[in-house]
């Protein structure tokens, strides 16, 4: 049904507007801009499936203007453009397609031969070299919180609970924590300030220094609910940043450096190759 919808679609723009066609139109050909043609192939697919035909003329119409809009650019270019200024351009074009060919072609063998399996030995050796370098850039938070309402029928025993922390009262909590508004029960994982802002919005920048802490606990109400939170630990702006938050960075960090290495790796072994088989030479 659309192969059908848009060879109607051909037919109706080739009457609808005879400026495309001054020439002698060539077989498949839909426009022309001077010398150039648009073909049928190369809008076949351009109108998803289930388009209504309004909607599809519509598409194919502005494909179509803007292909000549870019092919009428195009020429006015090439005769008003300094013949300096041209090869400039073509230059550029032309080192273009050589690092793209060059980088698609090293990326695929990167690809197909890198070791992307890195232990965590691996890093965590990587990180006592290289952790004077891994600073916050924020404060770091590590706490844990529930936000419900201030009637809730079982509220003396979910705020004895949480204050607990026993993994038996955490669980019981967590059986239990459709009932609250939100909530996070796991203080071991570092958060950045800008997410605690966010869940306990009573805490801004200002007054920060009231309700984060290490160690603190409290319970803050507003108008209905009531939030509980325990601080286990804080991390201010430019500490040396904990592993277990950076550890998927320096993962790929050790990853990319392996990568760059096999790169050259394999720029040497390629220009070695060449010298040997003297495919390569350098005339003094």
């Amino acid at each position: 049904m659309i192969k059908k919808t848009v060879l109607f679609l051909f037919t109706a723009l080739a009457f609808a507007s005879c400026d495309y066609f001054k020439k002698e139109a060539k077989p498949h050909a839909v426009a022309r801009v001077n010398d150039s043609y648009l073909y049928e192939e190369e809008i076949r697919n351009l109108v998803p499936e289930g388009t209504s035909k309004e909607d599809s003329i519509a598409i194919v119409k502005s494909y179509i203007d803007r292909w000549a809009t870019q092919k009428l650019l195009y020429d006015a270019a090439e005769l008003n453009l300094s013949g300096d200024k041209q090869e400039a351009y073509n230059e550029l074009v032309r080192q273009y397609k050589i690092d793209l060919y060059t980088k698609g072609y090293v990326e695929e063998i990167v690809k197909q031969s890198v070791d992307t399996a890195v232990s965590e030995e691996e890093i965590k050796a990587y990180y006592e070299a290289n952790k004077v370098n891994f600073r916050t850039t924020g404060t770091l938070v590590k706490l844990k919180y529930i936000h419900l309402q201030k009637d809730h029928p079982k509220f003396a025993s979910v705020r004895d609970r949480f204050v607990s922390g026993k993994k038996a009262d955490i669980k019981a909590l967590s059986d239990i924590a459709i009932q609250f508004k939100s909530f996070a029960f796991n203080d071991t994982t570092w958060v950045d300030m800008n997410q605690v802002y966010r869940k306990l919005p009573f805490i801004t920048p200002d007054n920060r220094d009231k309700y984060i802490s290490t160690g603190i606990s409290y319970q803050y109400p507003d108008s209905t609910d009531v939030y509980l939170v325990k601080v286990s630990k804080v991390l201010d702006r430019n500490e040396i940043s904990p592993f277990e938050y950076i550890k998927p960075t320096l993962e790929q960090l050790i990853i990319n450096g392996r990568k760059f290495e096999l790169i050259k790796k394999i720029e040497k072994d390629i220009t070695d190759d060449a010298i040997k088989n003297r495919d390569y030479e350098i005339y003094k």
